[in-house]
């Protein structure tokens, strides 16, 4: 209603303001019913903001994470924001994350039993940590033998690592054409023959 009969401008207010209330990622749909406009006029509003920050060499910008956009910060202000916040540095991830995050991008959704497959070691303990971190989510369920929780990769994925989508994720090296996860689970889940 605040939209019916506005300008371009008018739109591009209100798409900014909504991303800066939300301060988390805002879906496409979202966008449309609050400012009851189509696809293509939110997706036009939204261009026109981020145009309007680049040229004012702003320190907002609008990131699109898969089919949502969330007002950021650009990263060459990540010192300033972190002293004015007085918060402390992020402990890197350890390799066993790096590489647990690794598989669950590629493969995902996925359970713990298909990672504790690839790497060949217990990851329980690294799931659950990149699930508090908010890296990783609980996906539904699994539809093999015992229905176990499927993980995959969240928004605030993207965002730490400067996605868009996971089709920016760079091709693996060499890869070998692997059974799906379902198909995995299901092999393990049968008898040995004797």
């Amino acid at each position: 209603m605040i939209m019916e009969g506005n300008t371009s401008s008018v739109l591009v207010g209100a798409v900014e303001a909504v991303l800066f209330a939300c301060g988390e990622p805002v879906s496409l749909a979202r966008l449309q019913e609050a400012c009851h406009v189509g696809k293509p006029e939110i997706c036009q509003a939204l261009e026109t903001l981020e145009q309007q920050y680049r040229r004012r060499k702003s320190a907002l910008h609008v990131q699109q994470l898969e089919n949502a956009y969330q007002l950021c910060t650009r990263q060459e202000y990540a010192g300033v924001i972190a002293r004015a916040a007085e918060t402390k540095k992020s402990v890197p991830l350890s390799p066993a994350a790096m590489e647990v995050l690794t598989i669950v991008a590629y493969n995902q959704p996925v359970s713990k039993s298909f990672v504790e497959h690839v790497r060949g070691v217990d990851s329980s303990s690294v799931v659950n940590t990149l699930v508090e971190k908010e890296l990783l989510t609980e996906a539904g369920r699994l539809a093999v033998p015992g229905h176990p929780i499927a993980y995959a990769t969240t928004p605030h994925f993207l965002r730490c690592f400067g996605l868009s989508s996971l089709e920016e994720l760079p091709p693996l090296p060499n890869i070998i054409q692997q059974e799906s996860p379902e198909e995995l689970l299901e092999e393990d889940a049968l008898p040995a023959s004797q």
